[in-house]
């Protein structure tokens, strides 16, 4: 039987291997393409090794996660996703129904609270943030002529090769990703053709990987 629409998906199938912290910033630069995530939860007991939560603030694109990225090779392995079977804590408070669960729920919550905030370290990261980071977001990025390789900055430390490949593989023409040794900040994504990489230049402008690092894309100088 299926399980009704929810805000929050459920994810398995997951390579145990990833680091939780990791794992929780991969997530979220993956599900956060398809709308504001306001929650993820990923434990490494045994009982959820493999296993993730990811919380939408909108129902629509919890749906558009689960059905574009269904079978989606995550860290090599292809994610089995589903809606959860209850809506989230968070989303249950949002909607005023969580209620009498509350006082139940009450030491159990105080016990979770420390993995919650987890989710929100990803927030203090360093990246090059300056008071006129909103301006240079702006659509008047200063460019280079069109070219089929882009150049990323502003990124935060904890960027990898997989995070960057799940965002800029949904384009069409994506070839790879090439990280620059001893500079975390900054990375160069070809594409196959000028057009196909300022189609995804053009999307993926001030993407947030983390809530404070907005990436700032430009054509690669020729």
């Amino acid at each position: 039987m299926d399980i009704r629409p929810n805000h929050t998906i459920y994810i398995n199938n997951i390579n145990d291997k990833v680091k939780k912290e990791e794992l929780k910033r991969s997530l979220y630069a993956l599900f956060s393409q398809f709308g504001q995530v306001i929650d993820i939860v990923a434990m490494k007991t045994m009982k959820m090794r493999g296993q993730a939560f990811v919380v939408f603030k909108e129902l629509a694109a919890a749906t558009n996660a689960l059905r574009q990225l269904q079978g989606f090779p995550f860290y090599n392995k292809p994610m089995r996703i589903q809606y959860a079977k209850t809506d989230s804590e968070v989303i249950a408070k949002v909607k005023g129904t969580y209620g009498d669960k509350e006082k139940k729920k009450d030491k159990k919550k105080k016990a979770q609270e420390p993995a919650a905030n987890l989710t929100k370290k990803p927030v203090v990261v360093s990246c090059h943030i300056n008071t006129q980071t909103d301006v240079d977001l702006s659509p008047q990025v200063p460019d280079n002529p069109p070219n089929y390789i882009l150049f990323l900055s502003n990124l935060p430390e904890e960027t990898n090769e997989m995070m960057l490949s799940m965002l800029f593989n949904q384009f069409p023409g994506f070839k790879e990703v090439r990280l620059v040794p001893g500079k975390h900040d900054i990375a160069f994504v070809e594409f196959e053709s000028e057009s196909q990489a300022g189609v995804a230049k053009d999307a993926l402008q001030g993407f947030r990987i983390t809530a404070t690092c907005a990436m700032k894309i430009t054509y690669a100088k020729k």
